[in-house]
């Protein structure tokens, strides 16, 4: 794959004021988004297209590889695509999961290389606007009395972490996460339709996700799972902590290329990141899209993936996820 760098120096010999970065060039640039339009990972893909517009060289395109909630795209860049250098594919907190709990096959954390993030998100619990669920105490109430009779649903089988979600407030509620009566779908777009057709009563989303449907009516967010109260559109929605149950649940939105890819490749994708970073159009995409500001790329992103999943493997282990 051809990469190019256009350094500041160039527009210094012009005789104009350099930007504060340098542009970066990346031939045919493209995001996967592993799962079906409309969940969190087209919201991640989305916030690279036009988050990394001013510093590509063309336009991002974004395109879907569903199935097993990230699995076929892990083991594509794993495999015939481990050195495709012009793509970035979509992760979140709930790809590590997936990995370290063996959903993605027998490829560890350390067999692709992790690029950069788009941001934080966090878990929603959402029911539709008619639901019978006006109040997160009410669901926890019936979680309590008999958790098989609410239909909770999301994009990830049991053991993903839309799955973690909903385990959290059953244990909460006193209950068994085993208990869940839990229908899984290939992502969120799929999921977020079912609840509107009525298939399910409960989806454990997330709050980045919403954003496209808040202004529809159709929906209605009982909690965000977040430490504290998010800015505007969602300040107004209370965190599932302050109406007295202790769960929280920060999902990492970010981006990875196959192991592969060599290091001056690796670097030209890090460097425009890096270089989005410092724009105010950067932030507010993230602010449209509904995510907190958590700008990583490179090593550091590295080092972050590395502590996680040291926390996830502890999570799952308690969780009988894995032995």
């Amino acid at each position: 794959m051809k990469i190019t760098r256009l350094g500041a120096a160039v527009a210094l010999a012009a005789g104009i004021a350099a930007p504060a970065f340098a542009q970066t060039e990346i031939q045919d640039p493209e995001c996967v988004a592993p799962a079906q339009p409309g969940g969190g990972f087209d919201l991640t893909c989305r916030v690279a297209q036009a988050g990394l517009e001013s510093v590509l060289g063309e336009p991002m395109q974004v395109t879907f590889m569903p199935g097993g909630i990230g699995a076929v795209a892990f083991n594509m860049f794993n495999t015939t695509r481990d050195d495709d250098a012009s793509a970035i594919v979509a992760f979140s907190t709930g790809s590590l999961l997936n990995i370290i709990t063996g959903k993605y096959g027998d490829y560890s954390p350390e067999d692709v290389r992790w690029v950069a993030t788009a941001g934080a998100d966090f878990g929603a619990i959402i029911v539709r606007a008619d639901s019978e669920y006006e109040t997160l105490s009410q669901l926890m109430d019936d979680f309590a009395a008999d958790p098989s009779s609410v239909v909770v649903g999301a994009g990830g089988s049991v053991g993903s972490q839309d799955w973690m979600k909903g385990a959290l407030l059953l244990r909460e509620a006193g209950a068994s996460p085993m208990e869940m009566r839990y229908v899984a779908f290939d992502g969120g777009g799929d999921a977020i339709a079912s609840l509107l057709g009525g298939a399910i009563q409960v989806y454990t989303g997330d709050i980045g996700e919403m954003v496209p449907h808040l202004e529809s009516g159709q929906m209605r967010i009982l909690g965000v799972m977040a430490p504290e109260r998010l800015d505007a559109p969602f300040d107004e929605i209370p965190t599932v902590m302050e109406q007295g149950y202790d769960v929280e649940w920060t999902i990492l939105r970010g981006f990875y290329v196959g192991g592969g890819v060599s290091d001056a490749e690796y670097q030209a994708w890090v460097d425009a990141f890096d270089a989005a970073y410092q724009t105010e159009e950067w932030s507010q995409i993230q602010h449209e899209r509904g995510l907190l500001p958590l700008d990583l790329s490179g090593e550091e992103l590295e080092q972050s993936i590395e502590e996680r999943v040291q926390v996830l493997r502890e999570v799952a282990t308690e969780a009988g996820l894995i032995q």
